[in-house]
């Protein structure tokens, strides 16, 4: 029986709005200890932003703290559904090489799945197991 991506996703993602701004968006990250979000505009899923955006497309080409979330979130999405199969959203990670992929239905956020999600369930001997399931470095 085929595995779907409910089984593995990180349920009821936060999520920021387009307009949000940088120093909002990564003051949520601290304070829910998370590395990404998914961007919506008026609630619909645009796109996603992490940690690594915020410092390499934000703070290191000089974009200031009150910018737009939206000018960061990363445009060419990549989404899948709660029902789909498992073996095929690995696939496209692989394909597209993202290691996260909101989970939309309709065009709501429903949640997030990450590489590390899979290889925890997936390949729990793995060195990306064992990393994703260790306490974070404060």
């Amino acid at each position: 029986m085929a595995r779907t991506v409910s089984e593995f996703m990180t349920a009821h993602p936060t999520v920021v709005e387009v307009t949000d701004t940088l120093q909002a968006v990564a003051q949520t990250m601290a304070t829910q200890d998370v590395g990404s979000l998914v961007v919506a505009e008026d609630g619909a899923v645009v796109g996603i932003v992490t940690d690594r955006d915020l410092v390499v497309r934000g703070l290191a080409q000089g974009i200031g703290l009150d910018a737009p979330v939206g000018q960061l979130a990363t445009g060419d999405l990549v989404t899948v559904g709660p029902d789909d199969d498992v073996d095929e959203v690995v696939r496209i990670m692989r394909e597209r090489a993202v290691r996260r992929v909101p989970v939309v239905s309709g065009d709501e956020a429903v949640g997030i799945v990450s590489i590390g999600d899979l290889a925890v369930d997936l390949d729990p001997d793995s060195a990306l197991a064992d990393i994703s399931e260790a306490p974070p470095n404060d």
